[in-house]
């Protein structure tokens, strides 16, 4: 498992780690719905393009995830500084 989302070995292309731009404030969220992620090519790409006056925070994320309700989720690893 890892930050909250159960990893399945045999198939590691259906959930994985991405940098990403996320539409939300910093607040405790840990897990965000897919129209609220933007996936970029790297760490560097997310922290040039945050705006931060916008709560567009750059992040790392896992997923997607779909969640008991149908929703495809990324889970926060960490925020990038």
């Amino acid at each position: 498992m890892k930050g909250g989302v159960y990893l399945d070995a045999e198939v590691p292309h259906l959930v994985q780690q991405h940098f990403a731009l996320v539409r939300a404030g910093k607040a405790k969220r840990q897990r965000f719905p897919e129209n609220v992620v933007e996936l970029v090519d790297s760490a560097a790409v997310a922290l040039q393009r945050q705006d931060p006056a916008q709560n567009l925070y750059a992040a790392e994320v896992m997923g997607p995830s779909r969640s008991s309700e149908g929703f495809r989720l990324y889970y926060l690893v960490r925020w990038l500084e």
